[in-house]
């Protein structure tokens, strides 16, 4: 049955202040085991209707993980997932609509959080202090402070955390990132990336409407501000709203953004961030974030641009996502599907710079990324996508969109932890909860 406001604010109320508090009731103990190889591995689901169960798929095709439990606010997605699952592994997991529930269960080794981005950041950090390790997916919170509190959070109960930047474990993405290091574009000098999707755009616009049966949508919501139901800011495209993402830059910008600076090791945020656009098109249709813009990221020895114009499905070289790596002596461009280098002339106008390379193919490695995170629960070791770097590069998502939200260019004062004397830009840095929620202390 759906939660009522009275047991909801009770929950959320005890949450609230165990949180406030910097900790949860859990043993210490449980934060320091190291799993046998032979062991299985427990895993419990968080938001399950898309990514997430995605991810919850590729955990059950490993010998060693056994799903026990799914959490989600919509009965229908609970049922439905909870019957693949027992298709998957022969056994029913238990079904939870609240996530604190999933922190209680003792059987459980680690977590898995498809939320939406807003509803990234409490059960995390719930999950460490219950000493359950962590696959949360991307952009690993809707806000640097979350993102930094994760990270805090993380490493404070110690937990193997695994973001899901797949492009970490694509072959490809390392072949082609080995390609660069060893100078064969000769200097790096900018990278340009973007992101062309028909979905920025979000749904046809249609009128608030009652909350489908079974869906606890107080719950939904959670530290987001109330606001009535509409299907378009909810399942599927609830990313293109503010209160609970931050468009394609958060979303597909993430990913490839992560391997700009994947390139070059960058562990620090940009020295200063710019951006344009705005919303020119498709006002028929629901969006708060940009259908157009272009954001420059000004690194101590290269930019990086990102670019994107939803609602179409092209871009540079016949791509509608990717990268270009722009060097003196050649640009390298990648995507999921592969990579090719396209040489620059040599001076004589006759030979290239560069040797050609055959364009190289990609694979899927959405399994292997899991793989890594279990195989890290076993050996108590960084994942290859470890939690500092989903922060890193969310935050430079997040830096894009405060940029032309403010209209302003941020330069981030890293001693102070926020745009110094922008106040603008500032407010944007650390969500207000609604109550009875409370952003977590660690």
């Amino acid at each position: 049955m759906p939660t009522t406001r009275r047991e909801f604010l009770n929950s959320s109320t005890k949450l609230a202040a165990a949180a406030s508090l910097g900790g949860m009731t859990y043993s210490p103990a449980q934060a320091q085991r190291v799993k046998n190889a032979n062991d299985k591995i427990t895993v419990a689901l968080i938001g399950a209707r898309s990514m997430g169960f995605g991810d919850l798929s590729n955990a059950l095709k490993l010998p060693n993980v056994e799903c026990v439990a799914l959490c989600d606010i919509d009965d229908e997605v609970l049922t439905r997932r909870a019957a693949d699952v027992e298709k998957m592994q022969g056994k029913v997991p238990k079904q939870y609509k609240e996530f604190e529930r999933v922190m209680d269960d003792k059987s459980i080794d680690a977590v898995i959080i498809g939320t939406p981005d807003h509803w990234h950041c409490l059960p995390f950090i719930a999950a460490c202090q219950a000493g359950k390790d962590i696959y949360v997916e991307k952009p690993l919170a809707n806000s640097i402070a979350e993102c930094n509190l994760m990270v805090q959070a993380a490493r404070k109960y110690k937990r193997v955390v695994q973001v899901g930047q797949q492009q970490r474990s694509g072959d490809h993405w390392m072949q082609a990132r080995d390609y660069i290091q060893k100078g064969n574009i000769g200097t790096l000098r900018k990278v340009n990336v973007w992101g062309n999707f028909r979905y920025g755009i979000g749904q046809p616009v249609v009128p608030d409407s009652a909350v489908p049966p079974g869906v606890d949508f107080e719950r939904w919501l959670g530290p987001a501000p109330e606001r009535t139901f509409n299907k378009n800011r909810f399942h599927g495209s609830w990313r293109m709203f503010w209160d609970y993402g931050g468009g394609l830059l958060t979303d597909w910008g993430v990913h490839l953004l992560d391997m700009a600076l994947w390139v070059k090791d960058v562990k620090e945020l940009p020295l200063s961030v710019t951006a344009s656009g705005g919303n020119f098109a498709f006002s028929d249709h629901a969006h708060e974030t940009f259908d157009t813009m272009n954001v420059n990221f000004q690194l101590k020895d290269y930019t990086v641009n990102w670019e994107n114009v939803a609602g179409i499905q092209s871009g540079p070289y016949g791509r509608s996502y990717g990268l270009a790596y722009i060097g003196n002596d050649a640009t390298l461009v990648i995507d999921r599907a592969g990579w090719e280098v396209f040489p620059e002339m040599s001076d004589d106008g006759k030979t290239y710079k560069v040797a050609k390379v055959p364009p190289q193919s990609g694979r899927d490695y959405h399994l292997d990324h899991m793989k890594n995170f279990i195989t890290c629960i076993e050996t108590r070791q960084d994942p290859n996508c470890p939690i500092e770097n989903g922060a890193l590069v969310a935050s430079y998502a997040h830096m894009g969109n405060i940029a032309l939200l403010t209209k302003s260019e941020l330069k981030w004062d890293n001693a102070q932890k926020n745009f110094g004397d922008n106040a603008a830009a500032n407010a944007f840095i650390t969500p207000k909860y609604r109550k009875p929620w409370v952003l977590p202390k660690v």
